[in-house]
């Protein structure tokens, strides 16, 4: 039986542009939501896939973080929880090798 883990709230699958994974639905319920402020920090950004990363157009740099991570002490919080990304619902912590608790080839990620 798989064990569920714990979220350390590292934020290193934050570390991404989440929102760039966005989909039609998610953008359908920010619409319907009047979430004006997520809508125009998406569409400010001018991100476009450049190679292996996004970059912005507008400025030319490439994003490190999700827009709305931001940093409470010791661990780091998303500041649309109730209302993020579906792949972000999704994300479980170990599932990929951006979590520290990641297991690969049945070890675990140093």
């Amino acid at each position: 039986m798989e064990e569920t883990l714990s979220c350390l709230q590292c934020g290193k699958c934050c570390f991404v542009d989440l929102t760039a994974y966005a989909e039609p639905g998610d953008f359908d319920r920010w619409h319907a939501e009047n979430r004006q402020d997520i809508l125009n920090i998406i569409e400010t950004r001018h991100l476009v896939w450049a190679g292996d990363r996004m970059i912005s157009t507008h400025t030319g740099d490439y994003q490190r973080e999700c827009p709305f991570l931001y940093s409470a002490g010791n661990t780091w919080r998303c500041s649309i929880y109730g209302t993020r990304p579906l792949v972000c619902r999704k994300y479980q912590p170990g599932s990929s090798e951006l979590c520290p608790q990641c297991k690969i080839n049945g070890k675990q990620k140093t």
